[in-house]
């Protein structure tokens, strides 16, 4: 799931779908601003495809897990400093 796969498409995986929220995620926001903000993308893209929230979720929880996004006590997300 994280990487592609015979039964994930590159575009779905997760580390694809992760790399888009990252993007998205300029300011710190909501989940479900957030969630909006992809969606819209998603709609507007040339060759849309489907992402559930529960597969966006999924990405999130990636993220997080892999220390790429901060939670504030308000529950807004941002992204995290990554030292290099």
């Amino acid at each position: 799931m994280l990487l592609p796969t015979k039964g994930v498409s590159p575009e779905r995986a997760l580390l694809t779908v992760g790399s888009e929220l990252l993007e998205e995620l300029r300011s710190p926001m909501s989940v479900s601003a957030l969630w909006e903000r992809y969606s819209d993308r998603q709609r507007a893209a040339v060759r849309p495809r489907r992402i559930t929230f529960d597969w966006f979720s999924l990405a999130l929880a990636s993220l997080y897990a892999m220390g790429l996004i901060d939670a504030f006590d308000d529950g807004r997300l941002r992204r995290a400093h990554v030292p290099q």
